[in-house]
């Protein structure tokens, strides 16, 4: 059976998308067909109509990546459709810049929405950006952890021994999978992240410093294992409420490379009721007011405002 002819079904619908204007002058005249022509798009990218004709048709399918950049910018994609259009080629979408630490409003309206749930966003190299009132209340207020520059990486890995000397957050976290299997997986994650954002400077020097300067770490980037961080089960030692186990879930949010992390307990159980419990402390946000919020400190409390500088 021919396999589906990806590549050529998504160009010729983002052709046909493309207004004519967007062509230059001579794609004025007055048109049958909507969108660019198949002659137009190929003297915009800068290749033969014949080319672009078996592309199309999937007769030609192994273009290079030079050639998938020159039509993704002649149909002006936006970064998530460029990807898309490279993946059909078969080939790894180019490589992003800085780690971006910007959070859509979207997503400070689902974590908004995630309320009843401790709920972080951390930037895909770890660095938590932003988090809810529930997760205060259940984990800790993030700026009361220590960790350097707010990367739960460095406050993994830290200097002077393991991890059983400081509890990461405010008080012990634990994942049921152990310590190494957990500290194993953040790594892993950390190294498709910087495979991704290979010029990200700031990010490759926080890797060179924690392979210099912890032997965990270092132990662990050698081995080569690269996978996204999935979910996992932990119990949070609250010093109010005693042991709660919890199930953590990592999303990914559509469009950018951001971590949403929420905790959830089991239906109807001891470990609900405590979140319930902690739920009553969190302080409920104002119906409105007329006094403009102060200034939150960056990566702050997503329930403190409505609009947050992040």
């Amino acid at each position: 059976m021919e396999p589906t002819n990806h590549f050529g079904i998504a160009l010729r619908g983002w052709r046909e998308r493309v207004s004519p204007q967007d062509g230059g002058p001579e794609t004025g005249a007055v048109r049958r067909i909507p969108g660019l022509r198949r002659e137009e798009l190929a003297r915009l990218a800068g290749l033969s109509v014949d080319y672009v004709v078996r592309l199309e048709q999937g007769r030609a399918r192994h273009p290079s990546g030079q050639v998938v950049a020159a039509l993704a910018r002649a149909l002006r994609l936006d970064p998530s459709e460029r990807d898309h259009l490279f993946r059909c080629a078969r080939l790894a979408p180019p490589a992003t810049g800085n780690v971006s630490r910007q959070v859509p409003a979207r997503v400070q309206q689902l974590v908004s929405r995630l309320g009843d749930f401790p709920t972080a966003v951390f930037a895909a190299d770890w660095t938590i950006v932003g988090w809810n009132g529930m997760w205060s209340a259940t984990i800790g207020d993030p700026r009361t952890y220590g960790w350097d520059e707010r990367s739960l990486v460095a406050g993994m890995f830290r200097p002077g021994g393991g991890r059983a000397r400081q509890p990461i957050a405010a008080w012990p976290v634990l994942s049921w999978a152990g310590d190494e299997a957990e500290e194993e997986n953040l790594v892993a994650d950390l190294r498709v992240t910087a495979a991704a954002h290979p010029h990200d400077g700031r990010l490759a020097a926080f890797v060179e410093h924690l392979r210099r300067n912890n032997s965990r770490f270092a132990r662990l980037w050698s081995n080569g294992t690269a996978r996204t961080q999935g979910g996992d089960r932990k119990t949070v030692e609250h010093p109010l409420v005693g042991d709660i186990a919890l199930d953590l879930d990592v999303l990914t949010a559509a469009g950018t490379d951001l971590r949403v992390v929420t905790y959830t307990a089991e239906a109807d159980s001891a470990d609900e009721q405590k979140l319930n419990t902690l739920r009553a402390t969190c302080r409920p946000r104002p119906a409105s007011s007329d006094t403009p919020a102060a200034e939150p400190d960056p990566g702050g409390d997503l329930g403190d405002a409505e609009a947050v500088r992040w």
